[in-house]
């Protein structure tokens, strides 16, 4: 196991398997592991809960681009 496997863990895709689906799964799995980043960095103190949630907001936009 890799570094990049432990800290970035992949869950394998179990839903109906289309591309779209799967690419979908794909965004959605890094749009978490991207908002357990953010969330760490406000806990740490090191950004604000506005940033926080600025941050959070534009992933998530991302992500609904994506679908």
């Amino acid at each position: 196991m890799s570094a990049d496997d432990f800290l970035n863990p992949r869950a394998s895709y179990q839903g109906e398997f289309t591309p779209a689906n799967l690419a979908f799964d794909a965004n959605l799995q890094e749009f978490a592991q991207r908002v357990a980043y953010v969330c760490a960095l406000e806990t740490a103190g090191k950004i604000s809960p506005a940033e926080a949630h600025r941050r959070i907001r534009e992933l998530y936009q991302e992500l609904e681009r994506s679908q």
